[in-house]
């Protein structure tokens, strides 16, 4: 963690410039910027309210921009025709705060959902998942540690088990970009952890970009590449992990901005 965590690769995934994101008379967004590099694991903090969600269905045109550019794979979000944002969804995961499984259907066939984008669906008729997509999900369910869970309801599972459970999910979707909305706030410290390290593990390993939003100071400087505050739609922060101490980042959540020395007269 912290200090042990490899450096970025160079490649640009994500490069959103002056971004301002309008709901009615309420500016959620204040002309934000953010580039993230391949395998980059970058954390948004902020209090509720900053901005962090937001961004996020920005990146992905979930929300569409009132005004700015988002590239995403070269890929013009903002520019984006339905057909388009389509396709660029099949190759960015999104891990919810509250997991959005299908309740009733087995951990296994939860994950087999990620790879529907890979099929031609059927007009008629049962969908079958063909051989070598039951071994790629099974696989995907081993490497976060839930392989003997495959038959399990998901309704079943432990909470840290239904969002290693949702992470696999993704997986299945071979994204290039994961975005990740607060995914562990509704878990225990110790499954916190674990989550945190499955992310940090598959962006290093698959060379997968992760743009996670958090509260948890402390699992932010212990587990991303870089960190962002946002506060009140604004960008206020954004520097390596690495170095950064907890006040440095706590300083996000106060009313002084943190990149105005404390010694600046008032």
């Amino acid at each position: 963690m912290g200090t042990d965590h490899p450096v970025a690769g160079d490649d640009l995934v994500v490069a959103a410039r002056d971004v301002t994101k309008r709901f009615g008379d309420t500016l959620a967004l204040d002309g934000v910027s953010l580039d993230v590099h391949r395998s980059e694991l970058l954390v948004l903090l902020g209090l509720s309210g900053s901005g962090k969600s937001t961004l996020l269905r920005c990146l992905n045109g979930l929300h569409p921009v009132t005004s700015g550019t988002v590239d995403v794979g070269g890929i013009r979000v903002d520019q984006a025709s339905s057909a388009q944002l389509r396709r660029l969804r099949r190759r960015v995961g999104f891990v919810f705060q509250h997991f959005n499984l299908v309740g009733r259907l087995s951990c296994l066939e939860n994950v087999l959902i990620g790879g529907l984008g890979q099929l031609r669906l059927p007009r008629y008729g049962t969908l079958t998942y063909p051989k070598r997509m039951r071994t790629e999900a099974l696989a995907h369910l081993d490497r976060v540690g839930l392989a003997d869970f495959a038959e399990r309801r998901a309704d079943t599972l432990s909470g840290g088990q239904q969002q290693r459970a949702a992470i696999a999910r993704t997986l299945m979707q071979k994204p290039a970009l994961l975005l990740a909305d607060e995914p562990v706030a509704s878990l225990d410290p110790e499954n916190a952890g674990v989550v945190m390290d499955l992310l940090f593990r598959v962006c290093i390993e698959e060379k997968l970009t992760v743009v996670c939003t958090l509260h948890q100071v402390d699992l932010a400087l212990g587990w991303a590449h870089r960190i962002v505050g946002l506060r009140g739609g604004r960008k206020v922060l954004d520097r390596p992990a690495v170095g950064m101490t907890r006040d440095d980042a706590m300083a996000i959540y106060q009313r002084v901005d943190p990149t105005v020395s404390r010694a600046h007269p008032s």
